[in-house]
């Protein structure tokens, strides 16, 4: 199956992200649907990943930053169905190293990718880092 990923944030389904943040996600099940909607209104970037013979979104991933030398990677997510076609890979590479972040400064929280963002150059922090966790 072949797809398309790109940066066009009017090519994003937010039904499509709801559905699968509100049921799929171990991180913020917690978020309503307006949540939601404004975090991706209020990305700095967003990715979407579709399918192209149909433009059905199968991957997100959503980052807030200043602009300039620091970003935040979240809610990144593949479908089920179309996992193992490196999509995760493609998403991330359009994210992070294609974009105008490339040479910024990239948190993000996972429990479970690490060898995915491993890849892309994310390790474990440093002495400089310090993280207040949500109450």
């Amino acid at each position: 199956m072949e797809y398309n990923v790109d940066e066009d944030p009017a090519r994003i389904q937010p039904d499509v992200v709801w559905a699968w943040l509100s049921t799929e996600a171990y991180w913020g099940r917690q978020r309503s649907r307006a949540d939601v909607d404004a975090q991706i209104a209020g990305a700095w970037r967003v990715v979407g990943a579709y399918r192209a013979d149909t433009g059905e979104q199968v991957g997100f991933a959503r980052a807030v930053s200043d602009g300039v030398t620091f970003a935040y990677l979240a809610d990144v997510f593949v479908t089920a169905p179309h996992r193992g076609a490196e999509l995760g890979k493609r998403i991330l590479q359009r994210m992070i190293d294609d974009g105008p972040g490339k040479d910024f400064r990239w948190v993000l929280f996972t429990g479970d990718a690490h060898g995915l963002y491993a890849q892309f150059g994310f390790a474990a922090p440093d002495a400089t880092a310090m993280v207040r966790p949500a109450r």
